[in-house]
């Protein structure tokens, strides 16, 4: 009887030790998935909140690469502009001058850019053909060179307000005037134009039947007109009227393209802040007639250097 007790107390104790022992076990296991969770939603957190900082830098850094070009000009401490000399009023070499320095109207507009800003003026004088790419590879800041506000260059920069307005226009020898009275009288006869210009561009659109001959610089194409080699070359009114203060033989066509030249500074996309200082300049000297007077006095120095 005493063996019988003993061996159910014992049989007692084995299975409470293994109850215990169970329950320890689910405990520990129950704490160590606990852990586990924690540290799993710990790391996805650290994961997302990794991941929103980063997208937050690189958002930052994007910002901050647009409209740096006014802040780049002002440490430099000068503003580097694209130009096309031999656009007379312009733009054109001062031939009188000791270092053949450039310029013109468009270069008064530069200047007073530089000034608004603080910094020092740097020209660069290049083909009209390499201006607009010259914005693009950073190699200047800003382009002025009489450049029109096409809806095609409009695509891929940017451009102030425009600040010269001109007809497009048609310079012949005088002695062709009776023969070419119309728009029409022009087709089939070879015509010249400024290569990349939108007077290039009118030429291949309204007289598609006349050869074209695209040069570099419109006295070149002038050069063209006067040894008979063209009949026409396409300009417009500004620039023609130089030519012909300086050259008796020539004259305007009685006719002319129906669309109006403006003239805008182009620059980089996503510069608000440098293109407000830009219009701002511009609508003050068109406020206080100094447009007017540059192109009056620089048409005359052209002509005079001309002659």
């Amino acid at each position: 009887m005493k063996r019988k007790m003993l061996a159910v107390v014992l049989s007692t104790a084995m299975v409470f030790s293994m109850l215990i022992g169970c329950g320890k076990t689910e405990e520990t296991q129950t704490e160590a998935s606990v852990a586990t969770e924690e540290a799993s939603s710990a790391e996805t957190t650290v994961t997302e909140e990794t991941s929103s900082v980063a997208a937050e830098s690189e958002e930052t850094t994007e910002t901050a690469s647009e409209g740096d070009l006014l802040q780049s000009i002002k440490e430099k401490g000068k503003l580097v502009v694209g130009t096309a000399s031999g656009y007379a009023p312009y733009e054109f070499v001062d031939v009188t001058s000791a270092n053949q320095e450039i310029i013109g109207v468009d270069i008064e507009l530069a200047q007073a850019i530089a000034d608004e800003l603080g910094v020092e003026l740097e020209v660069q004088d290049m083909v009209f053909s390499s201006l607009l790419s010259s914005l693009s590879a950073h190699k200047i800041d800003i382009a002025i060179a009489g450049i029109a506000p096409t809806d095609e260059r409009k695509e891929t920069m940017d451009f102030s307000d425009s600040y010269l307005f001109a007809t497009q226009s048609i310079l012949i020898l005088s002695e062709n005037a009776e023969q070419f009275q119309t728009l029409e009288s022009f087709s089939g006869q070879p015509m010249a134009a400024q290569k990349s210009t939108t007077q290039e561009a009118l030429i291949q659109e309204m007289l598609p039947e006349s050869p074209l001959v695209s040069l570099d610089k419109v006295p070149d194409c002038i050069l063209e007109l006067k040894s008979g080699n063209v009949a026409g070359v396409a300009v417009e009114s500004i620039v023609g009227e130089q030519y012909i203060i300086a050259h008796d033989d020539l004259q305007f066509a009685d006719a002319s393209f129906e669309k109006q030249k403006e003239s805008a500074v182009a620059l980089e996309k996503g510069n608000e802040d440098l293109l407000e200082i830009i219009n701002k300049v511009i609508k003050e000297n068109q406020d206080n007639g100094n447009f007017d007077k540059w192109v009056e006095e620089y048409s005359a120095i052209a002509a005079e250097n001309a002659q």
